[in-house]
């Protein structure tokens, strides 16, 4: 009934048609502040949002609360449940829907997959990768002929994408890629190298590969491709055995001569460096997203265990030190998810919102990370053992500060917008005081 219920529910989002484009971020209160600050304020979601938000939230208590610990303990990944997925139109939610997509906004895809995240954080980045590093910037770079065959199939979740940026040796510096394209006459290029750290990469259909074109131009010589990954030199390394999100996998993608015709450059050559920074900037609302709701996960199981434990012969939730870590906890998420949202809107509304997203990531990375420390101490030593999800929540908030950009990366990226921002706009500064004599 549940599953009906969700199915129906988005079926009435979808049938809302063109409107849920025009409405689907939620109507500024406050616009232009100053000269170098866009501040949104916000009274409620949209409607299509709030239904889709609590479609989710309904999948995930019906679907995911149940399998999470076992899909963590299993290093499982979770076929049957991204086939739900899919199903739901969640593995596409905002590509159009001419393009196999589900057609809806940026804010209903922050508030879903929190939700989703909430449910099982591995779930969530499953969810995220699909959304944010293969569809989005297939569907913003490639032709329409392209389209057809690297996308519909992705976004409708027939097949899962995944994104070939870091290598071994590069880390943080995306621009110091070493995997190179060498032309094979005119209509064909060779891949050579190894990507590292890829999300989906063992139940992938295709990669995006940045590889270098001319190394001469540096950052500006890597070009992105589209390449299958049952492509004839296409391997992957064994799946790593992670501190968390074990329920994705992540591995190398091993390029020996891999052929790949011309026709599979995504956007122009020289662009890929240009491909992966916008594509970052989008997925970094999808992180912080996976990262609020593991926050979230862990204030509501602090919340609720210390309602229910009592020592000193009382519940432990009268005592003050406990009620200080539940407010910051619920402080640090309502920020982080402000945050969110004004990112999530300043892209809907088409605006520059690279620096919003990296603070947003920032903010609510490091908010999972507290909140699940804290869970952990309000639930004392249960929560540093299995049969509760505290320390799984732990474990799977530490890679929301390092991956799509390290918070040291984010800090980099906040500053060098702030001062961009402050260069241009000539702020004034307040007059000293006058001397008296």
């Amino acid at each position: 009934a549940l599953w009906t219920k969700s199915c129906t529910m988005l079926a009435a989002v979808i049938q809302r048609g063109p409107r849920l484009a025009a409405r689907s971020a939620p109507a500024p209160l406050g616009t232009l502040v100053g000269r170098t600050r866009t501040m949104f304020t916000f009274e409620t979601l949209p409607d299509e949002v709030s239904m889709v938000r609590d479609m989710s939230r309904q999948f995930a208590e019906a679907e995911l609360y149940p399998a999470a610990g076992d899909i963590d303990a299993q290093h499982k990944f979770p076929e049957k449940i991204v086939k739900k997925l899919a199903d739901l139109g969640l593995l596409g939610i905002v590509v159009p829907e001419e393009n196999g997509g589900a057609g809806m906004s940026t804010m209903a895809y922050a508030v879903s997959l929190e939700e989703i995240s909430r449910g099982c954080a591995s779930t969530g980045v499953i969810m995220s990768a699909n959304n944010s590093l293969y569809c989005a910037p297939v569907l913003k770079y490639a032709t329409e002929e392209q389209k057809e065959e690297w996308l519909t199939p992705f976004a409708k979740g027939e097949k899962l994408g995944c994104f070939g940026l870091s290598e071994p040796g590069n880390g943080s510096d995306a621009g110091a890629a070493s995997t190179t394209a060498v032309e094979d006459g005119p209509d064909h290029f060779f891949l050579n190298g190894t990507k590292a750290w890829i999300t989906n990469a063992h139940e992938a259909s295709a990669a995006i590969v940045f590889a270098t074109t001319d190394k001469s131009k540096k950052h500006k010589g890597i070009s992105a491709f589209l390449v299958p990954c049952d492509a004839p030199g296409f391997s992957l390394g064994a799946k790593e055995d992670k501190l968390g999100i074990r329920g994705s996998s992540t591995a190398n993608l091993i390029l020996d001569n891999v052929r790949v015709p011309r026709a599979n450059l995504l956007g122009k050559p020289g662009e890929g460096f240009k491909i992966a920074m916008t594509t970052l900037d989008g997925g970094r609302i999808g992180i912080a997203a996976q990262a609020l709701g593991i926050a979230q996960a862990s204030l509501d199981v602090a919340t609720k265990y210390a309602a229910e434990r009592t020592a000193f012969g009382a519940p432990i939730s009268s005592l003050y030190a406990i009620q200080l870590k539940l407010s910051k906890m619920a402080c640090a998420i309502e920020g982080a998810r402000l945050l969110n949202w004004r990112a999530a809107a300043m892209k809907d509304a088409g605006e520059d919102f690279t620096k919003e997203a990296a603070m947003a990531k920032l903010v609510a990375s490091e908010a999972a990370t507290m909140c699940a420390h804290q869970c952990i101490q309000v639930l004392g030593g249960m929560g540093y053992v299995t049969d509760m999800p505290a320390e799984r929540f732990y474990r799977d908030a530490r890679i929301t500060e390092i991956y799509e950009g390290t918070s040291e990366v984010q800090h980099l990226v906040i500053a060098g917008k702030l001062l961009k921002e402050a260069a241009k706009a000539d702020i004034p500064m307040p007059a000293a005081p006058k001397k008296l004599h």
